[in-house]
């Protein structure tokens, strides 16, 4: 009798766990859903507008650009970035939010595959339709590693929802010489899959787990994902909130025409580079600044650094790392993007 009981209690656990975890996918789907609904939309508008007049317009009151009177001090520019991005922001947190409710280890892990390449290729395929920005990226990487312990995977989805945004992919290639986007399409690709890995090869690093009360318990679905992405926005806003105002103190620092104003090709490539990684840029961006520095008479590859460094990562998103791994693979991070920055626009200047 008790054997009986006890089989049904089983089956009972098994079937409630598979209706919380079809209702957590489907709760996943429909944001994922919505967001790229709302970023597809938005691309489509941008594309369709470049297409007519042949040229870009981003907002002078975020980054300084030259020729732009307007000065804007640097929590204007901070609250202005974030008037751009909070949209995204929130589709991120609750991705995030959503992810850490679905029993994620176990989902994950099936998800992503198993082998020492795969499960980066389906992370990083998974991550560019996303089309988010860096910061708006870091919540999801912050839940995805936090809940599956898959630094690899986690990284290629926070570099790929950036750097392998389709509609910025299209827009570059309507833009610029062919040359440079080839160049930053396959710098991008190379950036993505090859950074995880080598990442997750040279670091060994627990993730700094956020357990909760809700975990193993009976709430009801939404309500576990309300609270997970409470907890989600705790532990990344604030983060990303200094990064942003670090960021514009180091734009307005700069003198206004930096970008259009550098000279010599190595040197060039190496200063845009170094400018690029830690600015924290609103989607499309790093192109209309691309086209600032060729404008200028900068060279090609100075050009391709911008393009290939600046979406990728941002003060914001390193922070974000650093809070869920350590500092050592946030800077690696960050080294890699530099790397293969300058490695691109040497490429194109000198080939």
């Amino acid at each position: 009798m008790d054997s009986v009981s006890t089989q049904n209690t089983s089956t009972f656990a098994a079937a409630h766990d598979s209706r919380k975890v079809v209702w957590g996918l489907t709760l996943l789907l429909v944001i994922v859903g919505a967001l790229l609904v709302y970023k597809g939309t938005a691309a489509l508008a941008v594309i369709a507008k470049v297409q007519n007049t042949g040229a870009f317009q981003p907002r002078a009151n975020v980054v300084p650009l030259p020729g732009n009177a307007a000065q804007v001090n640097v929590v204007a520019r901070s609250m202005n970035y974030f008037l751009a991005i909070w949209p995204a922001l929130l589709f991120g947190i609750l991705i995030s939010g959503a992810v850490r409710v679905l029993n994620p280890p176990r989902w994950l892990g099936q998800a992503l595959g198993r082998g020492r390449i795969r499960p980066h290729l389906v992370a990083g395929l998974a991550g560019a339709p996303l089309m988010l920005c860096s910061c708006c990226a870091a919540p999801v990487f912050s839940g995805m590693y936090e809940r599956s312990s898959r630094l690899g995977p986690s990284l290629a989805v926070i570099l790929a929802a950036p750097s392998l945004n389709p509609a910025a992919l299209i827009l570059t290639f309507m833009l610029f010489d062919h040359r440079i986007a080839l160049t930053r399409l396959a710098v991008a690709v190379v950036a993505v899959f090859s950074t995880g890995i080598l990442i997750d090869r040279l670091f060994t690093v627990r993730p700094i787990d956020c357990p909760t009360s809700d975990e193993g318990s009976t709430r009801p679905v939404l309500t576990k994902f309300l609270r997970s992405c409470l907890q989600v926005a705790v532990r990344t806003v604030p983060l990303i909130a200094i990064g942003v105002v670090v960021s514009m103190a180091i734009a307005l620092w700069l003198p206004v025409g930096t970008f259009a104003s550098t000279n010599g090709q190595i040197v060039a490539i190496v200063v845009v580079a170094l400018i690029a990684v830690p600015l924290a840029m609103p989607t499309f961006f790093e192109i209309p600044l691309a086209l600032i520095l060729l404008s200028a008479g900068a060279p090609m590859g100075a050009a391709v650094a911008m393009l290939i460094a600046g979406p990728s990562v941002n003060l914001p998103s390193l922070f974000t790392i650093a809070r869920s791994t350590n500092w050592k693979v946030a800077g690696s991070v960050a080294l890699s993007i530099f790397v293969l920055a300058v490695a691109g626009g040497l490429v194109v200047s000198l080939v």
